[in-house]
């Protein structure tokens, strides 16, 4: 198996809350093959479930607290929190030959609780396991004796059976890629490459890496946890997951939080331009934030493109990938999704003015290197990406819309435009048909105001497709607020435990 290398791009705690009715309207969407869901169609709340007993015995875990240190590396969460990790096997289930074949899944447990609460998370970011385990030792101690946190590295992800079929030179031209450069023949040449590799690699089970699949492995683990309904955690593009599953196993459908959810009502272009819109503002939050410490950047934008200017004649040449404007637009994203991280992005931004890339390096090796038992990110963002959207846009318009949305969002723009390529050489997936979300338990759905990963709008744009959901905005930065808003985390672990859905529209300060 090849070793991947790159990347797509990829706290106080407050507990303070003011909720107040949504003035939004309740609007019909569409999707990516533009049919209208009808909004009046998607309603009759059921009530909270109540919670159930899972099997302890069920699954062959094992102790793994050594295993689990190591994948964290230097940034293993505070506490003696104790793992235990299983296996199981599901069907791989190929579109062209359904039923066939078997997958190995990753799993991590933690608490003591006697209900099940499963974490499922984005592709390209921390696997399921490790996002347990970190949200374990941030949530409310309750939690983790109410239930036993179980993290899944979904299908092609962490430890499951995963994916690693790009050559190493191919990702790099991929991570490399200077979005400014006006001639995107090489990039469409090394998207190509990379489609035909995993194609070759993977043959007929390229296509069954994707959300709906892996909906279909929560449904097995529920059976082997031999719970009636399943209680769901779905972090960013983990929620598309959660969602699906809601939608093709609607009586089983437990007690769900959705923490960052994408957004149901866009194609592929809209959703990249949400992102780079989003990629700015989190950079504006960064740079005010910079400015409150005394950071060591001056001006962190005019900081920025500097650096992009010096990187364009001298790159810092690095293991894996070099420091190029694109690498470094990519390290940066890393950083900001992060708001933990942003006191660290900022001195790593200097640090590479001086000639020094090790920073930025190091918010781009979960993804571009093969670290402590982890695998690198990229191949699973990109196969899983690719297969969640029919989208494909030929090279004449990305050009023309790497154009439009440099002048529209300065820093981002060309780099997620650029991204529409990557998708290109792929076969479009077929549309799986499954009837719209009429009845469902009521759901908690948190955004993030400045969440460059799956940006708020999109959120409320999935809340509103849920029957009974109730939307917790936070005002904060970052993907992700659970564990960082003490507001939202609050919401959640009252809902999660005593059945109180909070009020739609919920405000959380930042």
């Amino acid at each position: 198996m090849r070793r991947a290398a790159l990347a797509l791009l990829a706290v106080s705690v407050l507990t303070a809350c003011s909720a107040g009715p949504s003035t939004r309207p309740v609007i019909a969407v569409k999707g990516e093959e533009n049919q209208p869901v009808d909004q009046s169609a998607l309603a009759g709340p059921q009530p909270v479930p109540p919670l159930g007993e899972y099997k302890p015995s069920s699954l062959p875990w094992t102790q793994c607290n050594e295993q689990m240190k190591d994948r964290f590396g230097d940034s293993a969460p505070a506490g003696d929190q104790k793992y235990e990790c299983a296996r199981m096997t599901t069907v791989l289930d190929p579109p062209g030959r359904p039923g066939r074949g078997t997958l190995g899944i990753a799993l991590t447990r933690i608490g003591t609780g006697k209900s099940a609460l499963v974490v499922v998370t984005d592709p390209g970011g921390e696997p399921g396991t490790l996002k347990a385990a970190r949200l374990a030792a941030s949530l409310p101690k309750e939690l983790l004796t109410t239930y036993t946190i179980i993290g899944m590295d979904r299908r092609g992800t962490g430890r499951s059976d995963g994916m690693s079929c790009v050559p190493n030179a191919t990702r790099a031209q991929l991570v490399e890629y200077d979005p400014a450069e006006p001639e995107q023949s090489n990039l469409v040449v090394a998207a190509g490459e990379a489609s035909q590799e995993c194609v070759l690699d993977l043959e007929g089970r390229l296509t069954a890496f994707d959300s709906w699949r892996a909906a279909a492995d929560l449904e097995r683990l529920r059976e082997m946890l031999g719970t009636e309904r399943l209680n769901a955690i779905g972090v960013g593009e983990g929620s598309r997951v959660v969602t699906t599953y809601a939608q093709r196993y609607p009586t089983r459908i437990g007690r769900t939080v959705l923490d960052g959810a994408p957004d149901p009502a866009l194609d592929q272009v809209g959703v990249l331009e949400s992102r780079a819109i989003a990629a700015e503002a989190t950079f504006d939050a960064f740079a005010r934030d910079c400015k409150t410490r005394g950071c060591a950047l001056a001006n962190p934008r005019e900081d920025v493109a500097a650096l992009l200017t010096q990187l364009r004649t001298t790159r810092v040449r690095g293991e894996y990938v070099d420091l190029t404007p694109g690498s470094a637009l990519n390290a940066i994203l890393e950083g900001l999704s992060d708001r933990g991280r942003w006191p660290a992005l900022a001195d790593a931004v200097v640090k590479a003015r001086g000639g020094d890339g090790a920073g930025l390096f190091a918010l781009l090796d979960p993804v571009v290197n093969d670290l402590d038992e982890n695998p690198p990110r990229f191949d699973a963002g990109l196969i899983i990406g690719c297969n969640d959207t029919a989208t494909r846009i030929p090279p004449d318009r990305v050009k023309a819309l790497t154009a439009d949305w440099a002048t529209k969002h300065a820093m981002f723009g060309a780099l997620f435009a650029r991204q529409l390529l990557h998708c290109n050489p792929f076969v479009p997936p077929k549309a799986e048909k499954v009837d719209p979300l009429k009845s469902a338990p009521p759901a908690v759905v948190l955004s993030t105001a400045n969440d460059p990963a799956t940006p708020a709008p999109g959120t409320e744009h999935a809340a509103q497709r849920l029957p009974g959901a109730a939307l917790v905005a936070w005002q904060g930065s970052g993907h992700g607020a659970l564990g960082l808003s003490g507001c939202a985390t609050t919401a959640a672990r009252d809902y999660l435990i005593d059945a109180k859905v909070p009020t739609n529209g919920t405000v959380c300060p930042p």
